[in-house]
């Protein structure tokens, strides 16, 4: 192996988004064909989670991946995020029968204190962290406020699978195909309120209206589908979407790592900076660009219709309740 390895630490790792990573970043989807890795892998301190997770362990040994330079298999957080580069949060607690909105924020934000005080002492400084973990965006919040010593600027949470399924609705309408749609954005939150912005997104190059002039599908059935399909696809299989978090936290971080094409953005939930009105300080979702190596830029300029700033301002209000739910563990 020509370059050292880097080091990336997975939470929930022999969970079901895990399970389908895993073989993705061993392989080089994620970092690149010529970046070997070493895997740490958590879970749940838990004799069930740490023997499913020796499983998984075997099979990425069977795979006999040439990336594949180690792997750490742990239920300690210390030794987990030691010295990683990356820290992929992709373990929470599922949202139960009856359970609010509300009290899954209750329920995981510790969960997310814990590892935000243990990637801060124990990864590497300049440690890039993802989260995946819904609800994604406080999560991040929390786990960002409680690692001081890490940029804010190296934490993000994942709306790209809201990307992604934006793009297969949009394609589906024109009768393209999925590499023709660009610049899709998702804003605000990855929940029921976030805004699929259809007004910026380009189809073959040109503004999306030319190839879609069907408003009232946009303005209704399109916004709908995207926000609601995690609940549709949870209704069909009777699990939570796993295959495509997966393959969409895979294009999360290859489009941080690598240098984003020019005139093109991605959706990424980074800290505001209060551009496009967005309360400084939340983690929302905006069109990013990256010069690589993990960075990002808000793509300044979009236009911003009354139809959008509204759906745009109920997300943000949304991430404003749910800071407030979490405001004691903030530190």
């Amino acid at each position: 192996m020509s370059k050292s390895p880097i080091r990336v630490a997975v939470t929930g790792a022999a969970g079901q988004i895990g399970y389908a990573l895993l073989p993705r970043i061993a392989s080089g989807d994620m970092f690149g064909p010529d970046q070997p890795v070493h895997l740490n892998l958590i879970e749940l301190p838990i004799d069930k989670a740490m023997a499913a997770l020796s499983g998984v362990a075997m099979e990425l040994d069977d795979c006999a991946f040439p990336l594949l330079a180690g792997m750490t298999c742990t239920s300690d957080l210390a030794e987990g995020f030691g010295d990683v580069d990356w820290a992929l949060l992709v373990g929470s607690k599922p949202r139960g029968p009856g359970m609010e909105r509300g009290d899954l924020i209750k329920e995981n934000g510790p969960i997310f204190v814990g590892q935000g005080k243990a990637i801060n002492d124990n990864a590497s400084k300049d440690c890039r962290v993802a989260v995946v973990g819904n609800p994604c965006n406080t999560n991040c919040l929390i786990a960002m406020h409680n690692a001081p010593d890490i940029p804010n600027q190296n934490f993000s949470a994942m709306t790209r699978l809201d990307e992604n399924r934006a793009m297969a609705q949009l394609a589906g309408k024109a009768g393209v195909h999925t590499t023709d749609i660009s610049n899709m954005t998702i804003w605000g939150n990855h929940s029921a309120t976030q805004y699929p912005d259809f007004e910026n997104v380009k189809i073959k190059g040109k503004a999306g209206h030319d190839a879609i002039s069907d408003r009232a599908w946009l303005e209704g059935e399109f916004i709908t589908t995207v926000q609601k399909r995690g609940a549709a696809i949870i209704a069909a299989r009777g699990l939570s979407s796993a295959a495509s978090a997966a393959s969409a936290l895979v294009d999360h971080v290859h489009d941080l790592m690598h240098a984003t094409k020019k005139g093109e953005t991605h959706s990424v939930a980074v800290v505001s900076d209060g551009s496009y009105g967005i309360s400084e300080g939340l983690i929302a979702s905006v069109p990013v660009t990256s010069p690589g190596g993990g960075g990002w830029a808000v793509h300044q300029g979009l236009a911003i219709s009354d139809f959008a700033r509204a759906k745009i301002d109920a997300s943000v209000k949304e991430l404003e309740g749910e800071r407030d739910v979490i405001r004691d563990l903030l530190g």
